[in-house]
């Protein structure tokens, strides 16, 4: 194999590599908020909401309409999550979501 092809190879391997975080599908999931709590600016009331987590950016829904947005990262826990669950603050604000058997949790902005 001369220079050249091995250089086309190499560099249609790093295109493949670089595309694929673009066609990772968002965390969805069913959360359950038992008092009323505050997401980004949005202040949510008890009740059942759809959250989806598409890269760092979150959405939250309810029925069919967005109520929540918000910026966040994920991080690693040393500790699988036994329970989906969400860790409020002393002022009722969302700052991470942990899901269930998992060690990844996702930390909103402040």
């Amino acid at each position: 194999m001369n220079f050249n092809a091995k250089f086309r190879s190499l560099a249609l391997l790093a295109a493949v590599v670089l595309a694929v975080p673009a066609f990772a599908k968002p965390t969805v999931t069913s959360i359950s908020i038992s008092q009323s709590a505050k997401i980004g600016k949005a202040e949510l009331k008890a009740g059942d909401y759809k959250l989806m987590i598409d890269g760092n950016k979150a959405t939250v829904e309810k029925g069919r309409s967005v109520v929540a947005e918000s910026e966040g990262r994920w991080e690693d826990r040393s500790v699988k999550a036994n329970t989906d669950s969400l860790l409020l603050d002393a002022d009722g604000s969302v700052k991470e979501v942990r899901f269930a058997g998992k060690t990844k949790v996702f930390v909103f902005n402040e």
